[in-house]
């Protein structure tokens, strides 16, 4: 019998695409550890990315996202789940993948209440523009949330020079963040409906993120 007392943990989900599978395995997870998992629609106002099939169409809309506007709607997301959900606002955690993982780096930066964070092969340099002001390099000095950054050895669009690059940068902060480097693993290596996927890493990626929540409290 589940006592509504234990529905205690936010469990904040970003998606890259609109028609991946990352949220019901992390909705299947959470349900398992009675937490309270929301995946948010961050691209809506821009365009439905989930009646799209063609990347290129779902790159064109995501890319007039403007980071502030997907901050915001993650303070709403928690606001929701803390007043409508009973959700624990102690027991904040955040991840996500590809486009998800580079917010998820801001958005640990965005929200002290967050209490750890994973980040699944999320960009970390690039150009300040206005729709995009900083990428996680420029933010990790400052980072007080404990990050598990997973990053693939082999991922063409995310060189290993940068992941190297924030590796050092957070040696600098309080965050007792990590990074690991799969080697042999390409970009978007948990994602189990597309030939990048690489069972062994993303198995223990998986495994490697739910230690890292229970380790610091989630």
């Amino acid at each position: 019998m589940i006592k509504l007392s234990n529905w205690t943990k936010i469990f904040t989900v970003i998606a890259r695409e609109g028609k991946q599978s990352q949220p019901w395995r992390l909705l299947h997870f959470t349900s398992f550890h009675m937490a309270n998992a929301n995946a948010p629609e961050l691209f809506i106002r821009q365009g439905d990315v989930s009646k799209l099939s063609n990347i290129d169409e779902i790159r064109a809309i995501v890319a007039k996202v403007p980071d502030s506007q997907v901050l915001s709607d993650l303070d709403a997301t928690v606001d929701w789940a803390v007043k409508s959900a009973k959700g624990n606002a102690d027991k904040l955690a955040i991840t996500g993948f590809c486009w998800g993982g580079r917010i998820t780096w801001l958005y640990a930066a965005h929200n002290p209440n967050v209490k750890a964070g994973v980040a699944w092969y999320g960009r970390l340099v690039g150009n300040a523009t206005e729709l995009q002001p900083k990428h996680p390099i420029d933010i990790a000095f400052e980072l007080k949330v404990p990050m598990l950054g997973l990053y693939g050895g082999q991922d063409t669009g995310i060189p290993v020079e940068t992941v190297e690059q924030i590796r050092e940068k957070l040696k600098s902060s309080s965050s007792k963040s990590e990074i690991i480097v799969y080697p042999d693993a390409p970009h978007a290596f948990f994602a189990d409906y597309r030939p990048s996927y690489r069972e062994k890493e993303a198995q223990d990626g998986w495994q490697r993120l739910q230690k890292w929540f229970k380790q610091y409290g989630v």
